[in-house]
């Protein structure tokens, strides 16, 4: 016959169980510090690729968009926040002054179209609106829809 463990087994199974446990949440703790570090670095990296690139960020549109996927991709807002490193590096800038002028041609049109605008006369409009400089051109339909997305904590009206 076969006999059940004793009290000394089943004690013997509860440390192995909690030194187990023990390791694992140190390991754990290891990987977060690692992540933590990995994305810090990162965070660092993007600043500074954004810094020395914020002339062509700001003037070309292509880029621009490339630079928004990218960040999308990561899960970073660079135009969400008005507070921190991009505000201070002026990206999101550009959609707030857009934004602006979106709203200026949709009530300048308003007794024609009641405020409702398709986007490429918006576009036609704010080029014209802006100037025949190269860079006030550089607007494309995203950049449009996104400082629409900006406004959109404004309500309806």
């Amino acid at each position: 016959m076969r006999r059940r463990a004793g009290v000394g087994a089943i004690q013997k199974q509860k440390l192995e169980q909690e030194k187990y446990r023990e390791k694992g949440s140190e390991i754990q703790e290891n990987q977060f510090q690692q992540m933590s570090k990995q994305l810090e670095v990162f965070r660092e990296n993007l600043e500074d690729f954004a810094t020395k690139h914020k002339n062509e960020i700001k003037k070309n549109a292509q880029f621009r968009r490339q630079f928004q996927e990218m960040c999308a991709a990561i899960g970073v807002d660079p135009l969400a926040s008005g507070k921190g490193f991009w505000s201070v590096l002026g990206i999101g800038d550009f959609y707030y002054e857009l934004g602006v002028q979106i709203v200026e041609v949709c009530l300048a049109t308003n007794y024609k179209n009641g405020g409702l605008i398709t986007l490429d006369e918006l576009r036609s409009r704010l080029v014209a609106a802006r100037g025949r400089a190269k860079k006030h051109q550089d607007i494309t339909n995203e950049d449009l829809l996104a400082a629409v997305k900006k406004l959109r904590i404004f309500g309806n009206g």
